[in-house]
């Protein structure tokens, strides 16, 4: 059952930590966790209805998209575990929210997280050449340093997966592709290569799950993270449409960009109007709304068998 939209947190007493374009990320004191938590840091990360296009958040929400992104991350997280740790840490939602806030609004998008220190590279696996790497790939025949065969044309499958990271942009500004030996500058060689072990594995196993399902996995990003121990840790969101660019199967056609189950729809209409794609965003016609909604409920349906409506 799709729960009432929600554009922003409001959760009196709990630290706020970050807002981002989609997530809010709250600190959540001893004193808010139930009695048998094991000692450590805990976040609350709150997945909102917010929607951004063109790194502007725009000011129309996407009904129920938060819970959409969080159930799906949750299902992969569950998914994965036989692969890398991840974030997760069980503790139920609605035992840490703030008294007098409607666990209804929360319990879905939310989850309790540990925290970890972020890896400072996107960690992002390429099965097809597609998006800022087939521009990469007409400019220069590579992508991230990566050599390619001559004559691939747009959307081409590649010959096998490969790691692709880039920068972690600030806010406002894009993320730039980087090779693996700036990679390894930034992270330390053994990091860079645990990241791109665990970014290939998930992305060949994520891969074939949505093939059996009639969903092609072109590309998608990760973000990692460490404990005080070392230990790696997937984070944030997982394999969602917002972080991947999944296909369906069945109108996927070599040479040019198929259609895929994210917010293209938003961003091919806002290419019609007069934007300069600046912040204020546009508003959005309820008929943009609906169909973006309906992009992504059918990602979850098809991949997790999840119905949210």
């Amino acid at each position: 059952m799709l729960r009432r939209s929600l554009s922003e947190s409001d959760l009196p007493g709990l630290p706020l930590r970050h807002r981002g374009k989609v997530r809010d990320v709250f600190d959540l004191p001893s004193a808010s966790l139930p009695a048998d938590t094991p000692p450590g840091d805990y976040l609350l990360i709150v997945a909102t209805d917010r929607l951004s296009a063109f790194d502007v958040v725009l000011p129309d929400p996407i009904p129920g998209k938060g819970e959409m992104l969080c159930q799906i991350s949750n299902f992969w997280f569950e998914k994965t575990e036989h692969i890398a740790r991840n974030h997760l840490t069980g503790i139920d939602v609605a035992s840490v929210l703030p008294d007098g806030v409607d666990p209804s609004l929360y319990v879905r998008r939310s989850v309790v997280a540990k925290r970890l220190k972020p890896v400072p590279i996107e960690c992002i696996a390429r099965g097809y050449v597609i998006g800022s790497g087939w521009k990469d790939y007409q400019r220069t025949g590579r992508i991230s340093g990566i050599e390619l065969p001559d004559g691939l044309r747009q959307a081409e499958k590649l010959a096998k997966p490969i790691f692709t990271p880039s920068t972690k942009a600030a806010a406002g500004e894009h993320d730039e592709n980087i090779d693996f030996d700036t990679a390894v500058r930034l992270c330390g060689a053994e990091l860079a290569e645990a990241v791109r072990d665990a970014t290939l594995r998930l992305y060949r196993f994520a891969a074939d799950f949505a093939a059996e399902r009639g969903i092609l996995l072109a590309d998608t990003k990760f973000e990692f993270g460490t404990d005080a121990d070392g230990h790696l840790y997937v984070m944030d969101e997982m394999l969602t449409p917002d972080s991947s660019r999944y296909w369906p199967a069945d109108e996927y056609q070599v040479g040019s960009s198929p259609p895929s189950y994210d917010k293209q729809i938003v961003r091919d209409y806002l290419e019609t109007l007069d934007w300069n794609k600046m912040t204020p965003g546009p508003e959005l016609p309820a008929e943009v709304i609906e169909r973006t909604r309906a992009r992504y409920a059918d990602a979850l349906q098809k991949l997790a068998g999840i119905s949210i409506d």
